[in-house]
């Protein structure tokens, strides 16, 4: 199968290891990965603070980096940005009357996938250490980040996948379906509420005494890192695609690129 990686604006600028570690993970199993060159920002942000119309082009790039490429279907290591994809773009398209790119966007939506979906739905991984080859001997709690749960549903998907990474010491999260208090631009209009929100939640990852907290999103990761940073908690945060690609061959390390070998697509 060829997939085309989504990488999106935080991994790529924040987290590039996470995007490898996809990468790796896919490659693993025997498909092959592309990069479309054109993408961008999915837009989500601009839509999450109701800038509509500045939208607008930001969708009509993604759409086209991603309607022009040659491949079965696309990936990203995040649940907000194709929550955004399946749900936001069509509906920014329509709102702009424009039929065509908003039939567009729907037929790159329904070929979008999170890491996690397409791994149990559609290539039917279900144990991560026999399928993968996941190693990972360190406690860890998880966090399900808001848009995973409410817009695409993923229920125990990402879970399950933990659960079954061969080594790792799995502990059950406080208040986990509770938001960490990112939102994107929420964090930075209403500052207050967002860390009085990251607070109860850095509180309830330290109380597990988890070394690390994992999840499906880097944006919420990334807040929840800042957050237990400030309390001087020993936690840190690591991204799922990360844990799945570490091997007892080549096992997880900061420094570690995974070995991924994507190609540009043309």
């Amino acid at each position: 199968m060829k997939i085309a990686l989504f990488a999106t604006c935080i991994v790529d600028g924040m987290y590039p290891s996470t995007a490898r570690a996809t990468v790796s993970i896919l490659e693993r199993l025997g498909h092959e990965v592309v990069f479309p060159p054109g993408q961008a920002c999915c837009g989500q942000m601009h839509i999450n603070s109701g800038y509509f119309k500045e939208a607008l082009p930001v969708v009509a790039n993604h759409i086209k980096a991603f309607d022009t490429t040659d491949y079965d279907v696309a990936v990203a290591p995040s649940a907000s940005c194709v929550a955004s994809v399946k749900h936001q773009q069509p509906m920014i398209a329509e709102r702009a009357g424009d039929n065509g790119l908003k039939q567009r966007a729907e037929e790159v939506g329904a070929r979008t996938y999170e890491l996690s979906q397409l791994l149990v739905d559609v290539l039917g991984i279900t144990d991560a250490a026999a399928q993968l080859g996941s190693w990972f001997p360190t406690s860890v709690t998880y966090h399900p980040s808001c848009h995973g749960m409410r817009l695409l549903h993923l229920g125990d998907r990402q879970l399950d996948l933990l659960r079954t990474v061969e080594g790792i010491e799995l502990k059950d999260l406080p208040s986990a379906d509770q938001c960490c208090g990112f939102g994107g631009t929420f964090s930075m209009k209403n500052a207050e509420v967002s860390s009085a929100m990251l607070e109860d939640k850095a509180a309830n990852v330290t109380s597990t005494g988890a070394s690390l907290c994992t999840g499906g999103d880097a944006s919420c990761l990334l807040h929840i890192g800042g957050g237990l940073s400030r309390t001087g908690a020993a936690a840190g945060t690591l991204h799922l695609a990360e844990i799945l690609a570490s091997t007892r061959e080549h096992p997880y390390d900061a420094g570690t690129s995974f070995g991924a070998t994507a190609e540009v697509a043309r």
